[in-house]
């Protein structure tokens, strides 16, 4: 197996355990104000990294260091726009196929940057997966509310951040640049519920039960795994990948929550697979050959 080709396995991975993140989270935002939730989720996950990088801590430079907790920022950003649109959110699912817009748009955020010009395929994906999008979130109607509004804004931040992740993963180690986005991210967010919300007196055992999965699975382990995939893997093309993301949501929310899979959704993820398939051979799959 190839280089280019585990890396892509490891961020299918990433997309199941991902999905898993969001009943974590809904889970644990049921007993933990949401602000202070993500900060301990990310503080915790990056105490859980350190004694894993902290060897790599001596060659870490001030200008590394600034960047990482940069990158840390725009992450924590994103990460606090996302929980406070899940709590106002009746349905996990249409959230999730909102929020992997981010994943269409990380390769055109990426031109604008890098000036790294996206496949010739992507542009005939892209429309395709759109599309895809649109039916997932379509129920009698496209009915706009505040919590789209939010998934939206959330998808912009997460673009910026995938990009701006790709370029650090190639300048830093792996787990140490994990920690140090995981650390900001945390202390950021603790930071805002400070600001504006009231830690409760007493929290069940079983809310720390869902509080632990989602630090350490859904974020430690999560967030390194995604950093090696995107390492390996051109922007463009690790960002069709994450878009599995919200399809694992659906199915878990189905399982979990008893939402109903409508004929729109079965469409919906139809499309993104086959924007996917699309991309990932240049469109050759689709060629008839004579």
């Amino acid at each position: 197996m190839n280089a280019e080709r585990k890396a892509a396995w490891i961020l299918v991975a990433t997309t199941g355990i991902a999905g898993l993140g969001w009943i974590f989270s809904k889970e644990t935002i049921q007993g933990l104000p949401p602000f202070g939730f993500v900060g301990l989720r990310f503080l915790v996950a990056s105490i859980f990294l350190l004694p894993l990088c902290y060897k790599h801590l001596k060659d870490l430079t001030l200008s590394l260091l600034a960047q990482a907790v940069g990158a840390g920022a725009i992450l924590a950003a994103a990460l606090l726009t996302w929980i406070h649109a899940i709590s106002i959110s009746e349905t996990l699912g249409e959230g999730a196929f909102i929020v992997s817009l981010s994943m269409i748009i990380v390769p055109i955020v990426a031109w604008l940057l890098f000036k790294e010009r996206p496949k010739r395929a992507f542009w005939f994906a892209m429309p395709i997966a759109v599309s895809g999008l649109a039916m997932l979130s379509l129920r009698d109607g496209w009915n706009s509310s505040i919590g789209q509004i939010w998934f939206l804004i959330n998808a912009c931040l997460l673009a910026l951040h995938f990009n701006v992740n790709s370029k650090l993963a190639h300048k830093m180690p792996i787990l140490l640049l994990t920690c140090v986005q995981l650390f900001a991210t945390g202390i950021i967010a603790l930071m805002a519920s400070l600001m504006f919300e009231t830690f409760p007196e007493n929290v069940e055992s079983s809310i720390w039960g869902w509080f632990a999965a989602s630090a350490l699975l859904a974020t430690s382990l999560r967030y390194v795994m995604q950093t090696l995939g995107q390492k390996g893997s051109n922007p463009a093309n690790a960002a069709l990948i994450m878009l599995l993301e919200p399809i694992w949501t659906v199915i878990l929310s189905i399982t979990w929550y008893g939402e109903q899979l409508s004929t729109n959704k079965l469409i919906g993820c139809g499309l993104i697979l086959l924007a996917l398939v699309f991309y990932r051979t240049d469109g050759r799959i689709f060629k008839m050959r004579y």
